[in-house]
C-alpha cells in the first residue's frame, strides 16, 4: 500500500511540473492577451485524484488594479490553456485550471522591509 501511495505522490509532483512547464510556453507562445504578459508561472499543485490544477503567479507589478486585471486574463484564457494543456500532456482527463497570484514574494520583500527597519532605527 505505501508503495503505491510513494508511486501516486510521485505522479502528482511529476504532473505539477509538467503543467508549470508547459502552462509557462502556453502563455508566452499562444495567448496574445496583453493583461497575462510578463507574468511568472511559481508553482502548481495538483489535487491526489488529478482533477484540479492550482497555478500560481507572480506579477512585478504591486498595483491592485494590475493584479485584477492579469487575474481577468488567465481567467479568459483559462479555456485555451486547457485545451493546449490537454493536446501536450499524455493524461486522460486535464485538470481542472484554477489561478492563484502568488503573494510569497511581497511577503517577502515586506519582511525585508521590517528587518531594514530594525537595523536602522529613526533617531
Amino acid at each position: 500500500m505505501e508503495e503505491n501511495a510513494m508511486a501516486q505522490n510521485y505522479r502528482v509532483g511529476r504532473l505539477s511540473q509538467e503543467i508549470q512547464r508547459e502552462v509557462t510556453d502556453i502563455l508566452m507562445k499562444r495567448v496574445r492577451d496583453p493583461r497575462v504578459q510578463g507574468i511568472t508561472i511559481t508553482g502548481v499543485e495538483v489535487t491526489g485524484d488529478l482533477q484540479q490544477a492550482t497555478i500560481y503567479y507572480s506579477i512585478l507589478s504591486e498595483l491592485a488594479s494590475d493584479g485584477e486585471k492579469t487575474q481577468i486574463g488567465l481567467e479568459k484564457a483559462k479555456g485555451l490553456i486547457r485545451r493546449e494543456l490537454g493536446s501536450r500532456l499524455s493524461i486522460y482527463v486535464t485538470p481542472e485550471l484554477i489561478f492563484e497570484r502568488d503573494r510569497s514574494v511581497q511577503y517577502g520583500d515586506h519582511i525585508d522591509e521590517l528587518l531594514n527597519k530594525l537595523n536602522h532605527p529613526k533617531d
